[in-house]
């Protein structure tokens, strides 16, 4: 058979060509004669999947290596009975190791103590349990926001957004886009969000540009209203805003989830959903084909240091979040015409970044609670 898949999806050919042909392709640029021919259809959030792209094709699978499955139709793919999978959770661990960089170095600017504060996580899916484990492991109080969780529940450790934006110090939205029904997201952050945040508040969008009002989030930064903001997603992809980006402390083209373990995540559940649909048993193991860490071993210095610095260094020493913020900002010069095609380029040429929990950090000296808190962002910890 015939498999199409986007070049960006690591190790497409060596987990699949024991079913056929893989041919890797420009997910921007798939078109309807190319995947006319599949069996088997590979792609990310790059490529619309509808019926322009699939009219003459009669695939017997379409999955997608992301989380989110907005760009596919998927009422169109239930009526032509085409099997169906995305990646949920793939890159869940990435977007946390991202929250923990991009929190400690805004701490370390601000002169912040983040022990004792409290984190609002709006949204306490596969991405959102993550974030609330840093945080607590980091000394941090949490109230969580998820309604729907709230009513399958039953359980009163969800609270009501009003209740989650007076009494948090940090603000984090972790939904998926929802324009309708029970629980609408889209512009959820809107001008009343930010009125009822505590004045002074920190917010983060890692979800998607169209959760926040970017205007009412503009005028609530220009307010003071906000401390700090730190926008990963953007209204409006793959086209930024420059004047909001100009105001956020620390922006980024959507890659919070675009660890390389992350996108490898992604490819094994495709692989594990073919082999399903099929009938085939899993042969191909992704461990087998990693490479190794930039770094394997950290030794950090804990005696008579916070738990928040060490915490830093180690972090920093993994991902230089910084370097994501200038590559982005660096783009806003141009045009807005080339903007959008820069954008795509920061994400297809992500450089490697490796999850946490590939290092083995050396904790000299320091205290049980040291290595709690590291082990909680996600590395493997050893004492000296």
């Amino acid at each position: 058979m015939l498999i199409i898949a986007d070049n960006n999806i690591p190790y497409a050919a060596e987990a699949f060509a024991r079913f056929g042909e893989v041919r890797l392709v420009n997910g921007r640029s798939l078109t309807a004669e190319a995947v006319k021919d599949a069996e088997i259809l590979l792609v990310r959030s790059t490529v619309k999947v509808d019926e322009k792209l699939l009219g003459a094709a009669k695939p017997r699978f379409v999955g997608t290596a992301t989380i989110g499955t907005d760009h596919v139709d998927l009422d169109y793919l239930a009526k032509r009975g085409i099997a169906f999978a995305s990646a949920p959770g793939s890159n869940a661990e990435s977007v946390g190791e991202y929250w923990s960089a991009a929190l400690l170095l805004l701490a370390r600017r601000l002169g912040l103590e983040l022990a004792g504060r409290t984190v609002g996580v709006v949204g306490v899916g596969n991405v959102g349990r993550r974030v609330v484990r840093r945080a607590k492991a980091l000394g941090m109080n949490v109230v969580k926001c998820d309604p729907p969780l709230a009513r399958s529940t039953r359980s009163h450790e969800y609270r009501p957004i009003e209740e989650l934006l007076a009494k948090s110090d940090i603000v984090t939205l972790h939904v998926p886009i929802e324009k309708g029904g029970t629980d609408p997201t889209w512009h959820m952050a809107d001008e009343g969000f930010f009125a009822r945040m505590k004045p002074g508040a920190v917010f983060f969008n890692l979800a998607r540009g169209p959760v926040n009002d970017s205007k009412a989030l503009a005028a609530a930064i220009d307010s003071k209203k906000l401390a700090a903001t730190i926008i990963d997603t953007w209204e409006n992809e793959p086209v930024a805003d420059p004047r909001l980006v100009a105001r956020a402390d620390i922006a980024t083209p959507h890659i919070a989830g675009h660890s390389f373990d992350g996108k490898v995540n992604g490819t094994q559940l495709l692989y594990a959903a073919v082999c399903k649909l099929l009938g085939e048993k899993e042969t191909w193991k992704p461990a087998d084909s990693l490479p190794p860490p930039a770094v394997p071993r950290l030794t950090v210095e804990a005696d008579g240091r916070s738990v928040e610095d060490v915490c830093s260094e180690a972090v920093g020493a993994l991902y230089d979040i910084t370097a994501d913020d200038a590559r982005f900002r660096a783009t806003m010069h141009h045009p807005e015409a080339e903007r959008g095609r820069l954008f795509n380029d920061l994400r297809v040429n992500y450089p490697p970044r490796r999850a946490f929990g590939y290092t083995a950090v050396i904790l000299k000296g320091g205290s049980e609670r040291h290595k709690q808190a590291l082990s909680g962002l996600g590395f493997r910890v050893s004492a000296m």
